[in-house]
């Protein structure tokens, strides 16, 4: 039984790795990994110079979700209102912890090389980009006990890939591999396992190198625009765009793309 840390952090060029680190209990998320991962992100969230999250994981497995026996402390009675609260409020804070991760202004990778099911799951869909390896598989197992994922399963799952394949991986119960994933928009990209990691690492590199206000105003942009009519999403677009348009950066790089147009010899 291992005494490290449940979860690694580490800064490299700006990108803050977050590695779950209970392989020999198929990183299951305890108390101490929520609590670290809690912290890591309030650190991602708030210094200037990370500017891109990647979350990853040791071992055989991704994540095999929600720690069971390790309890939840603080738990509620269990009638109905008590369960709700502990859906909100308890389970060690995943339900804040995964919606401030779809909240912070900044991009978030999942990089997925094994199966990745339950709580872990749920994690990913807070991202705002998922990688697969081509190992990787995914599943929702609450139906197997007549429940449903409610950390955001069903809300993030169905706004991501529509209901659709909702019932497919919560009312039929059924697995999906990393091209049936892809097919379902469930992840962006599927790659070869040999190289995964850094091909993971190069994205989060090329993610770094792009405005980081464009990033945070797209990302909220995005989510908004998901949520209402198109016109109202018109608007989103253009006051969104009132501010980049302000912005030091982008006057100093549109000025200088004129200029490297007006310096290419005519045709």
């Amino acid at each position: 039984m291992t005494s490290e840390p449940h979860l690694l952090t580490e800064s490299v060029d700006g990108i803050l790795i977050v590695t779950l680190n209970r392989p020999d209990k198929l990183n299951a998320l305890s108390s101490q990994t929520m609590l670290l991962f809690d912290a890591a992100l309030a650190g991602f969230r708030d210094d200037p110079d990370q500017k891109v999250m990647l979350i990853r994981a040791a071992g055989r497995f991704f994540c095999s979700g929600a720690d069971l026996k390790s309890g939840a402390p603080g738990a509620r009675p269990r009638t109905a209102t008590g369960i709700r609260e502990n859906h909100r409020t308890g389970l060690f804070g995943m339900h804040r912890i995964y919606d401030e991760m779809e909240h912070i202004e900044k991009p978030i990778v999942c990089a997925i090389h094994a199966t990745c099911v339950g709580g872990g799951l749920e994690m990913a869909l807070s991202c705002d980009f998922r990688l697969a390896a081509q190992s990787a598989q995914f599943a929702f197992p609450e139906g197997l006990f007549g429940v449903l994922p409610a950390s955001n399963g069903v809300s993030r799952l169905t706004r991501i890939c529509g209901p659709h394949w909702a019932r497919w991986l919560i009312m039929a119960n059924q697995k999906a591999d990393a091209d049936r994933a892809l097919i379902m928009g469930l992840v962006h990209d599927v790659m070869p396992d040999e190289g995964f990691d850094d091909a993971a690492m190069e994205f989060c590199r090329h993610l770094t190198k792009n405005s980081s206000e464009q990033m945070g105003a797209a990302k909220i942009a995005i989510e908004m625009a998901a949520e209402v009519g198109r016109d109202t999403a018109r608007h989103i677009e253009r006051m969104a765009n009132s501010a980049l348009m302000l912005n030091p950066e982008y006057l100093k790089r549109i000025e200088d793309y004129v200029a490297k147009l007006g310096s290419k010899p005519k045709s």
